[in-house]
């Protein structure tokens, strides 16, 4: 399944879409309390890093599949603002991220 994920744009753009919501609940639910009232900043500055990365890859990836999809400006901007909120980008693959023409991926 996640090879054929990978072939597509759209496909590459869910599995980004999901670890940066993953990587985002893991930022607030475990990262955040560490430093917080643990005293570990280190673990925010990790996952934060990674977050970050995957929050760019994920842009990257959106900008390339409305080109090629031909997506309107209401379809992106639902999807960007999707990966702000928390579990946004779970949301957006229920919702917005359909194979075109597709019932079975």
């Amino acid at each position: 399944m996640l090879a054929n994920l990978l072939k597509t744009a759209l496909g590459r753009l869910r599995v980004v879409a999901f670890l940066e919501g993953t990587s985002l609940l893991i930022l607030l639910a475990i990262a955040m309390p560490l430093k917080y009232i643990a005293g570990y900043p280190h673990a925010v500055r990790v996952v934060g890093m990674a977050h970050g990365i995957l929050f760019i890859l994920y842009v990257i990836l959106l900008i390339q599949v409305v080109f090629e999809l031909s997506w309107g400006w209401k379809k992106f901007v639902m999807a960007f603002f999707a990966s702000i909120i928390p579990f946004g980008t779970f949301i957006a693959d229920a919702k917005i991220f359909k194979y075109p023409n597709s019932n079975s991926m």
